[in-house]
């Protein structure tokens, strides 16, 4: 090799890697965007994004690369790029793992562990060319196991998951599959093509410069071949029938009455459209003389007299109001609630009639009477999957309870109890919620 293609490829090596650390350092400012992600999966990924600089920093101090006929870089930044926009998807939630193995097996590896339509899976992504898509294993190369070969494997840890069962296993392949791998996945595994229900299949990497943002990456997405496998399917409860109710007319007006309208009551008692799990912290929440108008008279109540009636929680109450004032949470549910089926265990029912008995006033007694006729009381009927958790002081059996039954509806429970939700989350397990604010009965 001449010193003119010396200096080319150093060239050509140069641009390559300057272009895969602007795109690590786009993905990470992303990162950072997600709103539902923990901090543990946000290390997860930064800490794989900054693995991926550090060895592009390695290989632009290399000189061995330059004297190659035909220099190339294998980076790995796509793969995280990939993920990231899965993590974008509006239909995800409850993402309690990313970028690690599961069970015990070596080869098991999944990228995320998270709700997908209110359902349980895991993702596996691959920025692979298809070309080097190998469905067989290669006799030549022992490590090889092949697509074929590594999919049986997670299947097979799916089976024998308990609490992270995954309804399905999802396959993204950023760059596609070959027609003969596509053929395949559908007729070895059934696999369904599921790219129709991703939003948006054209995504940009941004970074921040001088405090303002600027595009790194405009990447797209048009030729991905998405495929889910079912594991197994959940646990039908269609045929199960709620308890009829009839709602009585307290002619309660305001916000509190345009919520009661939303929620959908069983038809002849049968499971049809959706639904959603109200724990105690929720239901006071709608009754709560704060979420009802109460807000200036408590701020026009004299210090002395909140520290009488509340006690060491008067700033927490207050801290509420000022919440209230500024966003009112019967707006926020309204919008969580409308068109689903309220559902509520028979542990929160008794727990929520106590709670009121013992701390509500007037007005929030008859707003619980009210609520009490239009939200279906069902059976203590936890998850199989949430009750194999271990009850612990973070896991505590009454909660398990509670989220486990909208676990086993299908249906995502409203809380303000998210010391519960991440305690869930970080076990593994994906769970689905709506987080609302949390709000005190006053005596109202």
């Amino acid at each position: 090799m001449d010193v003119y293609q010396e200096r080319d490829n150093m060239i050509t090596l140069g641009t390559t890697i300057k272009e895969a650390q602007n795109r690590c350092e786009g993905v990470m400012d992303t990162i950072e965007t997600l709103p539902h992600l923990s901090l543990s999966c946000k290390r997860t990924l930064n800490r794989l994004v900054q693995s991926e600089l550090a060895f592009l920093s390695r290989l632009s101090s290399s000189t061995d690369f330059a004297t190659k006929s035909e220099p190339s870089v294998c980076v790995n930044v796509g793969h995280i790029e990939a993920v990231v926009h899965i993590l974008q998807q509006p239909n995800i939630s409850g993402v309690s793992r990313v970028c690690k193995m599961i069970g015990l097996h070596k080869g098991a590896h999944v990228d995320i562990v998270c709700t997908f339509e209110g359902n349980p899976v895991w993702f596996t992504v691959s920025d692979r060319n298809p070309k080097y898509v190998s469905w067989y294993a290669q006799q030549e190369s022992p490590k090889n196991k092949g697509l074929r070969d590594r999919v049986q494997l997670l299947l097979e840890v799916a089976h024998n998951s308990v609490a992270l069962k995954p309804v399905s296993i999802i396959f993204f392949f950023s760059n596609g599959l070959d027609r003969f791998t596509l053929e395949k996945f559908h007729t070895e595994f059934g696999a369904i093509d599921l790219k129709s229900k991703f939003s948006n299949f054209d995504v940009s990497f941004s970074k921040e410069l001088e405090g303002e943002w600027i595009d790194v990456l405009a990447r797209s997405y048009q030729q991905a071949s998405v495929l889910e496998i079912n594991i197994s399917s959940r646990q039908d409860v269609s045929k199960n029938l709620l308890p009829v109710i009839k709602p009585s007319n307290t002619g309660f007006g305001g916000s509190f009455g345009d919520l009661i309208s939303q929620m959908i009551l069983s038809n002849d008692g049968k499971t049809d459209g959706d639904m959603i799990n109200f724990d105690t912290t929720a239901l006071i929440a709608i009754v709560s003389g704060i979420s009802n108008g109460g807000t200036q008279k408590l701020l026009d109540t004299p210090d002395d007299e909140l520290q009488t009636r509340f006690k060491g929680n008067t700033k927490f109450v207050i801290n509420q109001v000022l919440s209230e004032i500024e966003k009112p949470i019967h707006t926020d549910i309204s919008k969580i609630i409308k068109g689903r089926k309220c559902v509520m265990c028979e542990s929160v029912c008794s727990e929520f009639k106590e709670l009121v008995k013992m701390c509500g006033g007037v007005n929030e007694k008859l707003r619980a009477e009210q609520l009490l006729t239009v939200v279906v009381v069902v059976p203590d009927c936890p998850s199989g999957r949430m009750m194999s958790l271990p009850t612990t002081r973070k896991l505590g059996l009454k909660n398990k309870i509670v989220f486990g039954t909208g676990d086993y509806w299908h249906a995502p429970t409203l809380t303000a109890n998210m010391g519960f939700v991440r305690a869930v989350l970080q076990t593994g397990m994906s769970l689905f919620t709506f987080e609302h604010r949390p709000r005190a009965l006053t005596g109202d």
